[in-house]
C-alpha cells in the first residue's frame, strides 16, 4: 500500500524519506498489508469456487525471508525451482508437505533433497529427470510424490521471453508423448504419481490461454484416468499479471471461475502457484536523483539504482511508473531516467513524463516487487540493496546492504601471485 500523505510518499504509515534518512538509496521496501491482501483475495477466489487448494507462492518471484515468512505465516505454500528456494521455503516456515519443486533441470542432488523432506510434488518434466527419482528414490527407501509438467502448446499472448506453455520452449513434457510416460511412469517402484502439472507464462492479461490450457489439462486427465491412472492434484502454475502502467488484469475471482469451469467437475486438489500476482505491487525501489543535465533537446534524470538492482527494463523492456517521492506540483517535463551503470541498457524510462527533479530528491520505481530484487547483481561491484518491510507506522530491515569485505569474502588470489 503506497500513498501520498501531505505530498509525500508513504509504504503504508511510513513516510518513504524517513526509510532513505534510516538505510541509505537505493533500497527496496515491501508492504505487508499488500501482501496480505493479495494471499487473501486469492484464498477468498478460491474458496467461493468451491475449490479444494493449495497456494503455492513462487519464490522466484521474490526470495526475501521476510516475504515468504509473511506468506507462510498466512498459510501459504512454496512453488520452488533451486534447492536453494526449498531452503527458504522451509526457513520461513513452509511446511515441505505444501512445497512444489519445478524446473527443467534439477539435479541429483536438488532431487535427493527433495525426495528426503517429503515435499508434496516433484514436477518432473522429462523421461531423464522421471528416471533419476525413481532411482534416487529407490536407493533412499523412499516414494517420491511426483507429478508430470506437461506442455500444452498454449500461446500466453505474453513477452517472448516469459512464455513457457508452447511447443518450442524447453519447459514439459510433449503433450503427445505424456500419456504413454505416465503408463511408464505408473509401474516404477520409487515413484508415488499424484498429479499433473503446467504452467504457460508470466504476466498474462487475458483469461483465454487459462482457459484453453485448463480444458486441455481436463481432457487429459479424463483420459488418464480412463487408463487407470488417479491423480490427486491438479497444479496450475502461475502466471496472472499485474497492472504496471495501463494494464487491467483479471481479477482473481474472474480466474478461479475459469478454473471451476474447467477443473472443478473432477474434485481434485488444485494448486496455483502466483508470484507477481502475490508480491509484484507489494514492493518499490526507492533511489537517490545523483544528477540531472540536459544534452540537446533531451533531459537526463541520473539515479543511484542500476540495472543490476533492477534488470526487468533492460532485459524485458519493462514499464515501471516513477513518480517522485515528494509532489511539488510543478509542471512536468519529459526526460529519460538512467542508472550509473557503463551500458546504454542502463535506462529505466525513456522519454517519460515526469515533475522536474533535483539533485537529493528521491524516486520510486513502482511494482517492483516481483524480480526485482531476486534478479539483482553486483555488477560493476556494486553491492546488493537493503530490503525493508512496512508494517502501518513501523519498518524494519529485512536483509542489510552487502558490504565490499562480505563481497569479497569467498574470493582469493592464487598462491603464485607474490
Amino acid at each position: 500500500m503506497f500513498h501520498y500523505k501531505d505530498n509525500i510518499l508513504h509504504a503504508e504509515d511510513v513516510a518513504i524519506d524517513k526509510i532513505a534518512e534510516a538505510v541509505g538509496t537505493p533500497f527496496y521496501v515491501y508492504s505487508s498489508k499488500t501482501l496480505s491482501d493479495n494471499f487473501k483475495a486469492f484464498e477468498n477466489a478460491l474458496k467461493n469456487a468451491k475449490l479444494k487448494h493449495t497456494i503455492c507462492y513462487s519464490i522466484k518471484a521474490n526470495n526475501n525471508l521476510g516475504i515468504t515468512g509473511t506468506l507462510a505465516a498466512l498459510g501459504s505454500g512454496a512453488d520452488v525451482v533451486s534447492a536453494g528456494e526449498m531452503h527458504v521455503a522451509l526457513t520461513a516456515g513452509i511446511p515441505a508437505d505444501k512445497i512444489v519443486f519445478s524446473g527443467v533441470g534439477k539435479t541429483r542432488a536438488e532431487l535427493k533433497s527433495a525426495i528426503e523432506n517429503r515435499i508434496l510434488q516433484i514436477n518432473a518434466e522429462s523421461e531423464a529427470e522421471i528416471n533419476n527419482i525413481n532411482d534416487i528414490a529407490l536407493k533412499l527407501g523412499i516414494k517420491a510424490n511426483v507429478a508430470l509438467r506437461v506442455n500444452p502448446d498454449v500461446d500466453a499472448k505474453t513477452h517472448v521471453k516469459i512464455t513457457t506453455g508452447k511447443k518450442e520452449n524447453k519447459f514439459g513434457v510433449d503433450w503427445d508423448e505424456a500419456k504413454g510416460l505416465y503408463l511408464k511412469t505408473a509401474k516404477m517402484k520409487g515413484i508415488n504419481l499424484v498429479g499433473i502439472a503446467m504452467h504457460i507464462g508470466s504476466q498474462i492479461l487475458d483469461l483465454d490461454p487459462f482457459r484453453l490450457a485448463f480444458t486441455k489439462m481436463a481432457a487429459m486427465v479424463e483420459e488418464l484416468e480412463s487408463a487407470g491412472i488417479k491423480l490427486q492434484n491438479l497444479d496450475l502454475g502461475g502466471g496472472l499479471g499485474i497492472n504496471y502502467n495501463v494494464e487491467l488484469p483479471p481479477s482473481k475471482d474472474d480466474y478461479a471461475q475459469v478454473i471451476a469451469q474447467t477443473l472443478g467437475k473432477f474434485n481434485k486438489h488444485i494448486i496455483i502457484e502466483p508470484g507477481r500476482a502475490m508480491v509484484g505491487d507489494a514492493g518499490i525501489l526507492v533511489t537517490e536523483v545523483i544528477y540531472t543535465k540536459k544534452m540537446g533537446e533531451r533531459n537526463y534524470i541520473i539515479v543511484d539504482a542500476g540495472m543490476n538492482d533492477l534488470v526487468r527494463p533492460a532485459m524485458y523492456d519493462a514499464w515501471h511508473t516513477i513518480i517522485p517521492a515528494r509532489k511539488t506540483g510543478a509542471a512536468p517535463i519529459t526526460a529519460d531516467i538512467v542508472g550509473p551503470i557503463c551500458e546504454t541498457s542502463d535506462t529505466f524510462a525513456k522519454d517519460r513524463i515526469i515533475e522536474p527533479v533535483a539533485q537529493g530528491d528521491l524516486l520510486a520505481m513502482m511494482s517492483a516487487g516481483a524480480y526485482g530484487s531476486s534478479m539483482s547483481s553486483i555488477y560493476n561491484f556494486r553491492p546488493l540493496v537493503p530490503e525493508v518491510m512496512a508494517h502501518g507506522k513501523k519498518f524494519e530491515v529485512v536483509r542489510k546492504r552487502t558490504t565490499y569485505e562480505q563481497m569479497l569474502s569467498g574470493e582469493s588470489k592464487p598462491s603464485w601471485i607474490k
